[in-house]
């Protein structure tokens, strides 16, 4: 029975040899890999660096166009109540432009007839107007030949006692 267990000493001690055998080849083989990782990690840590750096930049641009914008807002703010007060004040001259318009048409509806009166009395007035104005034009017209006929005739009288012979 001793034997058994020498034996059994021996696998398990052959068994752990080439399991510490393979463990270590194993470990020889992950080496290069291991190495190419820490590299690559360098590097990586390396391009985290710039990018922190390039971050920190970006935020700080950031917090002073935030500020900038805060700025023109407030200032935009002001614009909008000016803006806005205007509005008002336009609101308040059409609310008085038509209560002028609405007391003027009240106006106007109440003196219709009279409107209307007033309006038939100057057509005849325009109308009386017109016709003396052109019974003027007419008389000095009828004056201007009537004028203008006497020294013609006269000429003629003379021209043709002449053509005749007959003298005055």
């Amino acid at each position: 029975m001793e034997v058994i267990l020498y034996i059994a000493a021996i696998i398990a001690a052959i068994g752990f040899l080439i399991f510490c055998v393979s463990v270590g080849m194993t470990l020889i083989s992950l080496k290069p890999i291991l190495n190419s990782l820490a590299g690559t990690l360098s590097g990586i840590e390396g391009q985290m660096e710039g990018i922190t750096r390039e971050t920190t930049s970006l935020l700080t641009k950031t917090n002073s166009l935030a500020e900038d914008i805060q700025e023109k807002s407030e200032q935009l703010n002001s614009v909008v109540h000016a803006v806005k007060g205007i509005g008002d004040s336009v609101n308040g001259l059409n609310k008085s432009v038509q209560q002028i318009t609405s007391s003027i048409s009240t106006s106007v509806e109440q003196n219709e007839e009279k409107i209307a009166q007033v309006v038939q009395w100057s057509n005849v007035a325009i109308g009386i107007a017109d016709k003396w104005k052109k019974r003027k034009i007419i008389e000095q017209a009828n004056e201007a030949i009537q004028d203008d006929v006497y020294p013609f005739e006269a000429a003629q009288t003379e021209k043709s006692k002449r053509k005749w012979g007959r003298k005055k």
